[in-house]
């Protein structure tokens, strides 16, 4: 099992127009391989856009995607990630035969340039529910140079079941893809990490970033870098770093605690039978 791995968090402009959308996600491909990065990460509809957003301003009824440029920009994103030996995780809408609503996805693209998986968001909003999407129901995991990761959009960071699961799941790190003014999110994506003791990245639209900015937290809970909260395109890198001192209690001590405390035989075994303890009228 390899004890480090460089991923990183993008911060990209997400639009309306798939191309401009495809152009900055490529971009920031190429800076996130020459910073040494084997894997970045990107936004919610980071290539399809999403509906509803600050800039769209799309009336519920009348959003529509072309798909031929979502499918040509997601083409190219692949062949590049090929090119570059540099893993990509990518959020865009997932056609599905009509007249069934697309699902709000997560690609994943190997470092071949294969799309290998495939994380459809399970917990959709009242909104893309009733309007934009059909529900995914199953978790992703994948695995990079030893390290196991898992997915999650925007507002299923309020679902703590879905970031459990992933601990049960044998996850390093979920990556956290989000479109999103909700401050309280950075609270909820560390307290996720702190109690799981994975790592989360967070990766959002440069133009949201000012309640979020995008980034990698730590299994301690607390951010290891973080991209500037400023509206631009930026990335954030950072070594997953199993060997890191500054981690060791949340790894090698934490972490297994908690597992052994979860199962509760350490709890079962010190039960006692006392009536005060049975008794709780009583001071």
């Amino acid at each position: 099992m390899a004890d480090r791995i460089r991923i990183a968090a993008a911060q990209s402009p997400v639009t309306c127009d798939p191309v401009a959308n495809g152009k900055a996600v490529r971009e920031l491909m190429v800076a996130a391989h020459e910073a040494g990065a084997r894997l970045v990460h990107f936004p919610e509809g980071a290539i399809s856009g999403c509906p509803g957003g600050p800039e769209e301003k799309r009336a519920l009824a009348g959003w529509a995607i072309d798909w031929e440029p979502v499918r040509d920009q997601l083409e190219r994103t692949a062949r590049l990630a090929g090119d570059l030996r540099l893993w990509i995780v990518v959020g865009s809408s997932h056609r599905l035969t009509p007249p069934n609503r697309p699902h709000n996805s997560l690609y994943v693209i190997s470092d071949e340039g294969r799309l290998t998986g495939r994380y459809d968001k399970r917990r959709c909003s009242h909104t893309e529910i009733t309007g934009w999407y059909s529900p995914g129901f199953e978790p992703l995991t994948f695995d990079v140079d030893g390290f196991r990761f898992g997915g999650a959009l925007c507002i299923e960071v309020n679902f703590p079941e879905l970031f459990a699961e992933y601990r049960e799941l044998g996850v390093d790190c979920v990556l956290f893809s989000s479109f999103s003014e909700d401050p309280v999110f950075d609270v909820l994506a560390r307290a996720h990490a702190a109690s799981h003791t994975y790592w989360v990245s967070t990766s959002v639209p440069a133009q949201l970033s000012t309640a979020m900015s995008a980034g990698v937290i730590g299994p301690h809970g607390s951010w290891l870098d973080r991209c500037p909260a400023d509206g631009t395109a930026a990335l954030a890198c950072v070594d997953l770093d199993r060997t890191d001192p500054g981690l060791d209690i949340a790894l090698n001590k934490a972490r297994p605690w908690r597992g052994i405390s979860r199962a509760g035989q350490i709890y079962e075994a010190r039960r006692v039978s006392d009536s005060r303890s049975t008794d709780r009228t009583r001071f």
